[in-house]
């Protein structure tokens, strides 16, 4: 059986991934700014195979507000062009012979506010995450009092530690929350 370190240990990595998880959906939420990390998640098809846009094609900024992706093979030039263009980025890549450039428009007052709601809502599906595991670790903690393999006394500190990295990972993704909004919101 484990003990109460081990448990705490098995939280404090669940609730890393959790973190880890909720950065990379907030990398996804577009800001009016042009960055890389938005063509991550496309995926072209790559001789019948659904691949990863940045395995086909150089993806670079051209400047703060366009996306340069220059495909690697001359074929799959409009292969990435509709690729880009079918995304649920609501991009309109331009072609110009071998270089797709990508330009960001400038978001309105409405879509930065529907962009907050969406990360908010985000940020509170990674706290309820991060409160089932901490949830989980006191239920395991209760299990090894009622085995008689910890004293009440360890399971209440290890409970304590466990309350303490919870509220550690809570504030963590009410601050990734707080620059993510106001990356949005700055014009």
């Amino acid at each position: 059986m484990k003990t109460p370190q081990e448990v705490r240990s098995n939280a404090d990595q669940k609730m890393g991934k959790t973190i880890e998880n909720l950065k990379l959906n907030l990398s996804k939420v577009r800001t009016g700014r042009a960055h890389t990390g938005l063509m991550d998640h496309i995926q072209v098809d790559y001789y019948g195979n659904p691949t990863p846009l940045n395995q086909v094609a150089n993806v670079t900024l051209i400047d703060s507000r366009t996306i340069g992706v220059q495909p690697w093979e001359k074929n799959m030039v409009a292969v990435v062009e509709k690729a880009i263009r079918e995304s649920d980025l609501g991009l309109n890549p331009a072609n110009s012979g071998d270089l797709i450039r990508v330009p960001m428009p400038a978001l309105t007052e409405e879509r930065r506010r529907e962009l907050t709601k969406v990360i908010k809502n985000e940020g509170e599906e990674t706290k309820i995450a991060v409160r089932n595991i901490r949830r989980d670790a006191n239920e395991a903690l209760k299990k090894m009092v009622k085995e008689k393999l910890i004293s009440e006394d360890d399971e209440r500190r290890a409970q304590d530690d466990t309350q303490k990295l919870t509220d550690r990972y809570i504030a963590e993704i009410d601050k990734l929350l707080t620059q993510k909004e106001s990356e949005i919101m700055t014009v």
